[in-house]
């Protein structure tokens, strides 16, 4: 009797080769959009480009209602990061507009897609890493990536930083693959449109280039100029238009930083700051292996030591953030990446063994600091919480008239943008230098304050806000210090004000 023959199913090789060519973009990307849903709001820093956002998707060709003009900001910055992300994310937030949903969907849309950006330049920087490093390099380095908490949190915050990140990450690309042009182009681009001081990172790499003699110094500086002139025409150009006045805003910055000095105005921190603080809190495990990188393969040493340098030279100013460096965390992350590799692979040797569960358990340690980093920062824009309570707790009140609602300074600056509004029956004032016994004289509904107490005002709830961390004996070895950082307040005057039962001050 025959027998029927058993059919063998081959595996899906499309499927295989999505998963081989996408899946480490999938894990990166699935953990930023966790980060972007969990802590959408944003900071002061981030203002400028997140209201010009906003104003480019809500209020068009109305330029008299943009908030830039109300609001300047210190310096200005350009437009150009801005309708990049407004135009790639305009069907998608044309489609909040029309089913009416609220603006803070609008806020996550832009934040994704700004991250979608920045990390196809880290996925172009990896698969180049691949390619030289191979396959055990490229794994370890999307790893220590994903157990970073900063890198991943910031590619969606909407800094002129990022915005340069995203061309420092396509410059290392082209560097790994012996695209040199290519290399001080995407940098001269960076530095002149998005952030002026990226020229530190510029320079050492373009003398590397010149010392190695990967390009020649006339052909580098003909590539620099004309990338250089089509940056400023097309900065000066756009900005000049939206700012309503000649501007070139990276030279403004530069000389507001750098030639005076003014930056230092917002605080200071000592030379070794960066590699005392900043790169072990960014990096984690991946700070002591990338120092080990540079002797288990010379061939990384061309490329640390010109990001070295720059980290180096970027600390002899006095103002120092995170975020001023963030370019440099990919190549170290490469360099840590190659140790990670080496020691994987030779784990079945008895000498290895141990520095491979060392290793393991290290990887453990810097997921859990990940986690503390992003239950701080979860808890870092008290803001942004209290006006979604107000709006929540406001709409099932009896009152149906409209409301007006006051945001101090503390409040603007601590997760509050005009992705938070809401459109009909309420309106906001960001009026500045009232003092605490003027408001009394205003009209205002309810008041987003820093302060606990304000004559003719009633404190209705409080919003906590991230202080510090604790360390104690026992489990959790650490904790998270929380103290309330916003008050919202109703007017007394206001009947309805109080038609709700509110949770309270303390």
């Amino acid at each position: 009797m025959a027998t029927r023959k058993e059919v063998v199913v081959p595996p899906n090789r499309d499927s295989c080769s999505f998963l081989q060519r996408f899946g480490w973009d999938l894990l990166l990307g699935s953990i930023t959009t966790f980060y972007v849903i969990a802590v959408p709001y944003t900071k002061v820093e981030e203002s400028f480009n997140v209201q010009a956002m906003h104003d480019i998707l809500y209020h068009r060709q109305h330029l008299q209602k943009y908030d830039h003009f109300e609001f300047p900001g210190v310096v200005p910055r350009t437009f150009i990061g801005a309708f990049s992300v407004s135009i790639l994310s305009s069907p998608v937030v044309l489609a909040v507009q029309f089913f009416h949903l609220p603006k803070l969907y609008g806020l996550l849309v832009v934040r994704l897609t700004l991250g979608c950006i920045v990390l196809s330049g880290l996925s172009f920087f990896r698969r180049e890493v691949k390619r030289k490093f191979g396959f055990h390099v490229e794994a370890f380095f999307v790893i220590l990536t994903a157990l970073q908490f900063h890198l991943l949190f910031y590619c969606t915050r909407p800094l002129p930083n990022i915005f340069a990140f995203f061309l420092v990450n396509m410059s290392y690309g082209f560097w790994f693959k012996g695209n040199f042009l290519a290399t001080l182009r995407c940098l001269t681009i960076a530095t002149i449109v998005f952030r002026c001081d990226t020229v530190l990172l510029f320079g050492p790499i373009a003398l590397e280039l010149l010392l190695s003699k990967s390009i020649s110094l006339l052909k580098s500086i003909k590539c620099c100029i004309i990338a250089a002139l089509f940056s400023i025409g097309f900065t000066v150009l756009i900005d000049t238009i939206m700012w309503g006045k000649l501007s070139w805003p990276e030279l403004e910055v530069f000389w507001f930083n750098s030639i005076l000095n003014r930056s230092s105005e917002w605080g200071t921190h000592s030379f070794h700051w960066y590699f005392t603080s900043a790169l072990p809190r960014s990096l984690l495990v991946a700070y002591p292996l990338c120092l080990l990188g540079m002797l288990f393969d010379k061939r990384i040493l061309r490329y640390i030591i010109p990001v070295f340098s720059f980290v180096l030279v970027y600390s002899k100013l006095p103002h120092k953030e995170l975020r001023f460096i963030i370019g440099s965390l990919p190549l170290f992350n490469v360099s840590a990446a190659i140790v990670a590799s080496r020691v994987y692979n030779n784990r079945r040797k008895n000498v290895w063994k141990l520095l491979y569960f060392m290793m393991l358990a290290s990887f453990l340690v810097s997921l859990g600091c990940s986690i503390i980093a992003f239950m701080a920062s979860y808890n870092n824009y008290p803001a942004g919480y209290a006006l979604k309570t107000l709006h929540e707790i406001g709409k099932y009140s009896a009152d149906r008239s409209h409301k007006w609602v006051h945001i101090d300074t503390f409040a603007a600056t601590n997760g509050i943008s005009r992705f938070c509004e809401k459109s009909s029956s309420w309106s906001y004032s960001k009026e500045e230098g009232i003092a605490l016994e003027d408001y009394q004289l205003k009209n205002f509904t309810y008041l987003l304050n820093e302060h606990p107490n304000i004559d003719g005002f009633k404190c209705l709830f409080t919003e906590n806000g991230f202080t510090s961390v604790r360390y104690q004996f026992g489990f959790p070895p650490l904790t998270l210090l929380k103290l309330p950082k916003v008050f919202i307040h109703g007017n007394l005057r206001n009947q309805y004000a109080f038609s709700r039962k509110w949770p309270g001050c303390p």
